[in-house]
């Protein structure tokens, strides 16, 4: 079930939230019960095939936490079992084509699998148990009551595309008395903030894929475009993830908040970064922490030297591009990110050695590169191959000479049409603050003077901004993040 639906808007939503605060009225654990159940509703909507698949991992890991909870001062076998077997059903179902492609195209082979279908959400209920796992090793997660784990993995506004969550974050707030009745200052922002997210999805985001697919579609028939074009179609794209992405995030933190759930940001305008260490402080931001934590340090981090460190970055990021998806594009992106990674930490470490000046505008010039870095690595991450993203990089530098496009792909891409909604989308990035400034979700370093008021005046944007996403719901339009 998708949050841009008419079934999820007009039925699911509101009897949900009707059915968790009336049963909440006589019971707790049955509210928590139901929001689960709910939750496993939503999931189901797609393939009800898979709330198998879900229910047994939860019901694996649910049980692994306890034995890994009484072993963990003797020994970390049950750990590293349950992480193994967590793994390995993640590379079936993500990665067994993957692997057997790649087997074929080394060794000339003609190996063949059944195509799998990729459960979604996959990769993020399985970190989210791999962290609880981990954290009950460490002694910082211990949960007994199932129903609360079922929800804390199930929970539906994280439950598909993140973000990634932390048995810590979730757990004390499904024990408050607080979180089963209904809150009008909490409905009031949680549906401001969602209308916000769906806005951008649809009016946005959505609006910026018909300039980017045209592109991108040509290029994966061998079809190099002009350079104006793959500009274009390139920093269409980069505008298309960005509002599908924040507006999904929104959403999630917006629905969250209706039922008295605070969930960790997501997303704090990347593309405002100054470097690529600035960038994974912004995108992404709870893979980015789980990549942290039980990647990059377990491997050693920087404690073991300036060449050790760097190899880190590199493994971490490539991991992390693999994670996405299963092709050797994902690795590619993964890879430049680390390599952006590491140039960064360098520079960084020779300024300090050498007690180099800043240079006026230095922060101005930091921007744009990263920005600009940033722009083309999300060209391996959208291209279908590397042969196209290879093409695309040809068209966008240019290295070669135009080839013609096809007259659709110049159709979509007049120059009229697409600059002022470039400039309009860039303006939104750049110059205005993000949701978790408007609504004070941030530390006070990040708020904004602009702050979102309930009065009537916001209270009318947002309805505008509803009916023009509404309108806007003339198709099934999946989020990005989805298919990872």
């Amino acid at each position: 079930m998708l949050f841009n639906s008419y079934t999820f808007l007009f039925v699911f939503l509101p009897l949900t939230a009707i059915l968790f605060f009336t049963v909440a009225r006589y019971s707790h654990r049955a509210a928590a019960a139901s929001l689960a159940l709910a939750s496993l509703i939503f999931y189901g909507w797609w393939n009800p095939l898979f709330v198998g698949l879900l229910l047994l991992s939860i019901a694996f890991n649910y049980v692994m936490g306890q034995v890994i909870d009484r072993w963990r001062n003797h020994s970390r076998r049950p750990l590293i079992a349950a992480i193994t077997i967590n793994l390995c059903a993640l590379a079936y179902y993500k990665y067994a084509n993957f692997f057997v492609d790649t087997l074929n195209a080394l060794s000339g082979s003609h190996l063949a699998l059944e195509t799998i279908l990729l459960p979604l959400g996959i990769s993020f209920f399985t970190f989210t148990q791999i962290a609880f796992l981990v954290d009950a090793q460490r002694g910082q997660a211990r949960e007994r009551n199932p129903w609360h784990y079922l929800l804390f993995v199930t929970y539906f506004p994280h439950l598909i595309a993140g973000p990634v969550l932390h048995h810590a974050q979730m757990m004390p707030q499904f024990g408050l008395a607080s979180t089963y009745r209904p809150d009008i200052g909490n409905i009031s922002a949680g549906l401001s903030i969602f209308i916000i997210g769906l806005f951008k999805k649809i009016a946005l985001a959505d609006h910026f894929a018909g300039y980017a697919n045209p592109v991108f579609d040509a290029a994966g028939h061998g079809l190099q475009p002009g350079t104006a074009e793959a500009w274009a179609g390139v920093l269409a794209y980069t505008l298309q993830l960005y509002f599908d992405f924040s507006g999904y995030s929104d959403m999630a933190v917006g629905l969250s908040r209706m039922f008295n759930i605070a969930l960790p940001i997501n997303f704090n305008s990347p593309y405002k970064a100054t470097s690529a260490i600035d960038f994974w402080r912004r995108w992404h931001m709870t893979l980015s922490a789980f990549l942290r934590d039980y990647l990059y340090v377990p491997l050693g981090g920087n404690r073991k030297g300036a060449t050790r460190r760097y190899t880190n970055l590199l493994i971490t990021m490539v991991l992390g591009g693999l994670w996405h998806g299963a092709n050797w594009t994902f690795v590619l992106w993964g890879a430049l990110h680390g390599l952006f990674l590491v140039i960064n930490h360098g520079w960084r470490n020779l300024c300090a050695r050498h007690c180099l000046p800043r240079p006026p505008g230095a922060a101005l010039l930091s921007a744009t590169l990263t920005f600009v870095a940033i722009t083309l690595a999300w060209i391996p991450f959208r291209a279908t191959s590397i042969d196209a993203a290879t093409t695309l990089f040809h068209a966008i530098l240019p290295l070669t000479g135009d080839t013609p496009m096809t007259e659709a792909v110049q159709l979509g891409l007049r120059a009229r049409e697409v600059l002022p909604s470039l400039a309009l989308g860039l303006g939104i990035v750049w110059l205005t603050p993000n949701v978790a400034q408007l609504f004070g979700l941030l530390d006070s370093e990040s708020s904004t003077r602009l702050q979102w008021k309930f009065t009537p005046r916001y209270a009318m944007a947002s309805g505008a901004m509803l009916a023009l996403a509404i309108l806007g719901l003339t198709r099934e339009s999946p989020f990005l993040y989805f298919q990872f």
